[in-house]
């Protein structure tokens, strides 16, 4: 259940309203009018609470639960235990991520951290040049340079830092800690703590007498939509911009470096390292630890498994895993048969000595 101190339910909804945003259809019998207060998992869920069912794994909790209220595929309905409101969507759990934003929007764009939204803190540091939008919150110890732009309900947490001339849209979260230079920032961006955008790239003039910084005279685009997770950091470009796509999602602890051109709608997953020039079309799924060796192109679609390793360019729609990365089919094959070797029995007779 969720915390009323940490969020804001804005139920209750009736099953017709939600039924209507999330394009489920209510079952044989099920009242539009009934309405429940909030959502739950299946083993928590209460007479009042909607629920979902989304992994077949889960079909015992289903059958044991107390909810009043549950999305599932239509080929689970007649698993429901008896009294229990059905919504039948093909997409369960789309479907009941689209039920939660109902009863909590703020989780979707991020709230306040202060309990003081709407206000601009005395204990703030705002330069007398930066334009601040309307309804924008500004915590204790945030520092906004001179000539930024904020766009109207933005929210700038404690001890964030905003550098000089860069530029953030509406309605964004900007979390405590973050910093963010030589950048511009889209509508309805959620950076999450300790965010780091806009520093240096990594570019060295490497040889003797010494290794040389060459300037990074590039700046880092984020585009609407995009949520950064906690501790990730986004470098700007050495000539050319590093950019972020359009409704791309990027977990925590993940390395961008300069140059990096992210398409639209990706999804990089913890601890991914992407070096500097490298090209990600749309759609792109990198999961947890992956590595990408730098001025490489992954084309639109293609999807790279944890840990793999990618030295060469990817063709749109493929599936890599391993390191070096290659087809997955041809690296599923290859642990398959270093499996069978381990398993064979050592050679019989004496060895050698």
């Amino acid at each position: 259940m969720a915390d009323k101190r940490f969020f804001a339910n804005s139920g209750p909804c009736t099953l017709g309203d939600i039924a209507a945003r999330i394009g489920a259809t209510l079952a044989p019998g099920v009242d539009g009018a009934r309405e429940v207060l909030s959502v739950a998992s299946l083993e928590s869920a209460g007479p009042d609470d909607l629920s979902f069912l989304d992994n077949p794994k889960y079909i015992a909790r289903f059958e044991a639960t107390e909810a009043g209220a549950c999305i599932v595929h239509p080929r689970f309905a007649d698993r429901a235990p008896a009294g229990v409101a059905l919504l039948l969507s093909e997409q369960p759990y789309r479907a009941y991520a689209l039920a939660a934003q109902m009863f909590y929007p703020e989780t979707i764009r991020g709230a306040d951290t202060f309990g003081e939204p709407a206000r601009i803190d005395p204990r703030a540091a705002v330069h007398p040049t930066a334009k601040l939008g309307a309804g924008v919150t500004v915590e204790p110890g945030a520092s906004i340079g001179a000539h930024v732009e904020i766009g109207d309900k933005t929210i700038i947490a404690a001890n964030a830092n905003i550098g000089k001339a860069c530029t953030i849209g509406k309605d964004c979260s900007i979390g405590s800690n973050v910093t963010i230079s030589h950048a511009h920032v889209g509508d309805r961006v959620i950076l999450h703590p300790g965010v780091r955008i806009g520093q240096d790239g990594f570019g060295f003039a490497m040889g003797l007498p010494k290794h040389e910084k060459v300037p990074q005279l590039g700046r880092v685009i984020i585009q609407d939509d995009v949520e950064i997770g906690a501790n990730s950091t986004v470098d700007r470009g050495a000539g050319p911009d590093t950019v972020i796509g359009e409704g791309t999602k990027i977990d925590n602890l993940v390395q961008i470096g300069h140059n990096v051109e992210i398409g639209r709608h990706c999804i990089i997953v913890a601890q991914t390292g992407i070096a500097g020039s490298v090209k990600l079309g749309d759609f792109v799924v990198l999961a947890a630890q992956v590595g990408v060796a730098g001025h490489l192109t992954i084309n639109s679609g293609a999807q790279i498994a944890a840990r793999g390793g990618v030295v060469q360019d990817v063709a749109a729609g493929q599936q890599y895993g391993g390191a070096p990365a290659r087809p997955i089919a041809e690296w599923r094959r290859e642990i398959v048969e270093l499996r069978k070797l381990g398993r064979r029995p050592k050679p019989s007779g004496n060895s050698a000595t």
